[in-house]
């Protein structure tokens, strides 16, 4: 599978760049030093370990996952101790106010088990009386009360756990309890969007009705805090400790649910303790596609995951390895694909509970084919639409990886959505609670319209692979709209471009905005070729070209993701794992 690049394209990908150009310079032939060994543009190697491995986006965080291994605990226990970690040091993309999605590979049973952990909106609150409260706004706003939702992924925690954990919640939330209580040095990432959250949040027209909480647990005297400087959570310490020692209810019946449901009375806001009380998460089928042997495997809707699934289906009839690897024939295919399978995206991804889905017709070769004939190699699409299944078929985020020495691998993703979440920190909790209900449409005939005790629609997907019925792969690729994009370019440089685990992340990454939006009406259709950001290791011949075919060419803009990954190495009996220079992530094992 691993091939040596053409020494011309090497070359080019030597000027990959961070994708941060408006802070900082560019990784070019000035600043980036040679390898002695691998592919030039590849940032370290793999870390290979015969025990087990983690891999999250903070390294003390893939280090609390590692020593939990190393005392027996699960690739579930392990990734759950990384998890709350995160929320202490990463509250600018997750933590207990939010939301979580998992696939599991479990070897006793040799099965993928998929956890739908995301909450619901508020049944107190109608559609009117949410239409009531927007007033003249036509979406639902980022920030405030109103895109709350019931957070999901402490629930998820503790399903995961009774049925895969092996030592108790005590032990794997006390590694987060000591850093909150002692602190943890701020990274230089996370302190740049801890500025970014500070300027959003008390902004005056934000809409967030309360800033007390925000400030009291992540400022230091109102001031944001700096890179390497100490920071500590004790109101987070003593949260975990409620749930290490009382357990999930403590969350949704006991004093956490009470203090939520206080404070949004408070500050008007419409979350109740009885949406925590009737709260459960969901044990799903993943759903999956076949890519040349590879089974791909997603959570299926409401989250976005089978959108990669969809491109993959597109993808399958076009010879990418003959086109070339960061060919523009290779792109241009990419990108209409992403296109076509985001329109799908914008219009029957929902909550199926509330929405018929049709997923196989969706997943199927048929309509790949169909779609597939609305691509020309010469030209972007002018104009791209959903399809109709009815009338064919006839009738911001983490991601971290564990495995640990059973065979047992845990894909796991979490957020609290927009940035660090709704701007919203209930009094003496220690975390924010999550935006998610901003993605719910307002159009009535939409089926990602609101409605009360409803799941809205999810950017977060976790990725896993299989091939003749064995895990191989466990990976995602953080950031909104440019997951499923991030998925199907990872999966595409390894099995059509032969790139290992690690450059397969580092790779320079394209990402297409422009299409339709699951919160957009449902008559909507993506009118021109939307925008193409491409990082700076794409050569200038190729971006010419696709230019000429109709793309219009965007700045690279820092959103590019972040990417963990797992794989299983049978033929010598190891884990390899990768994490990418975009974040702060690393990846470690034993």
């Amino acid at each position: 599978m691993r091939h040596s690049l053409p020494a011309a394209l090497a070359a080019a990908m030597f000027m990959l760049s961070t994708g941060a150009e408006a802070q900082m310079p560019a990784h070019g032939a000035e600043g980036l030093g040679d390898r002695n060994s691998g592919e030039r543009f590849a940032t370290r190697s793999e870390v290979i370990a015969p025990h087990g491995a983690a891999a999250t986006a903070h390294p003390l965080a893939s280090l609390i996952a590692v020593d939990i291994l190393r005392r027996g605990g699960s690739a579930v226990d392990a990734a759950i101790a990384a998890n709350a970690a995160l929320g202490l040091m990463e509250p600018t993309g997750c933590g207990i106010g939010g939301d979580l999605f998992a696939l599991i590979w479990d070897p006793e049973t040799q099965q993928l088990y998929g956890l739908n952990a995301a909450g619901r909106s508020p049944m107190g609150m109608s559609y009117d009386d949410l239409r009531e409260r927007l007033g003249d706004r036509q979406t639902i706003p980022p920030f405030g009360s109103l895109p709350v939702s019931v957070p999901g992924a402490v629930d998820g925690w503790f399903e995961m756990h009774e049925r895969f954990g092996r030592i108790g919640m005590g032990e794997i939330l006390q590694p987060s309890i000591d850093y909150a209580e002692n602190g943890f040095p701020l990274t230089e990432l996370i302190a740049r969007y801890f500025g970014t959250a500070y300027a959003r949040y008390m902004d005056p027209t934000s809409g967030v009705e309360d800033t007390s909480g925000y400030l009291a647990t992540y400022t230091v005297d109102g001031r944001i805090p700096e890179e390497g400087e100490m920071f500590r959570n004790p109101d987070l310490a003593n949260t975990y400790r409620m749930l290490a020692e009382q357990g999930r209810d403590a969350y949704y019946r006991g004093d956490i649910a009470r203090t939520i449901d206080a404070y949004m009375r408070r500050i008007g806001g419409p979350l109740r303790y009885e949406d925590f009380d009737a709260h459960r998460s969901e044990w799903v089928e993943p759903a999956s596609v076949n890519y040349r042997g590879y089974d791909v495997w997603q959570i299926p809707p409401q989250g976005q995951g089978i959108a990669g699934l969809q491109m993959l289906r597109i993808l399958e009839g076009y010879d990418l390895a003959s086109m070339g690897y960061m060919s523009a024939d290779a792109i241009h295919v990419m990108v209409e694909a992403k296109r076509l399978a985001f329109e799908d995206r914008a219009r029957f991804y929902a909550d199926p509970d509330f929405a018929d889905i049709p997923l196989d017709w969706l997943l199927s070769e048929e309509y790949a084919a169909q779609r597939r004939a609305l691509i020309s190699m010469d030209r972007a699409m002018d104009r791209v639409g959903h399809g109709d299944p009815v009338v064919l078929m006839d009738g911001d985020t983490t991601y971290l990886t564990v495995a640990d020495s059973s065979g047992m691998m845990v894909s796991l993703i979490q957020s609290n959505y927009r940035g660090m979440g709704s701007g919203l920190v209930p009094d003496g909790l220690g975390f924010m609670l999550q935006n998610r209900g901003e993605m719910f449409s307002l159009d009535p005939d939409h089926p990602n319209v609101y409605e009360p005790g409803k799941r809205p629609f999810h950017t977060i997907i976790p990725a896993f692979v299989t091939r003749d019925g064995e895990p191989w792969m466990s990976f995602g690729v953080m950031g909104g709209g440019m997951q499923p994009q991030g998925h199907v370019q990872v999966l595409v440089n390894m099995i059509d471009f032969g790139l290992s685990l690690q450059q397969a992340g580092d790779a320079a990454r394209w990402r297409h905005e422009g299409s339709t939006e699951p919160t957009d009406p449902i008559t909507a259709s993506a009118e021109g070729p939307g925008r193409l950001h491409l990082e700076s290791g794409f050569p200038a011949e190729v971006r010419a070209e696709l230019e000429r075919r109709g793309h219009v060419i965007a700045r690279s803009d820092g959103g590019f993701g972040g990417y963990q990954a797992i794989l299983r190495d049978a033929e010598n009996g190891v884990w390899r794992a990768a994490s990418e220079f975009r974040k702060d992530g690393q990846a470690v094992g034993y």
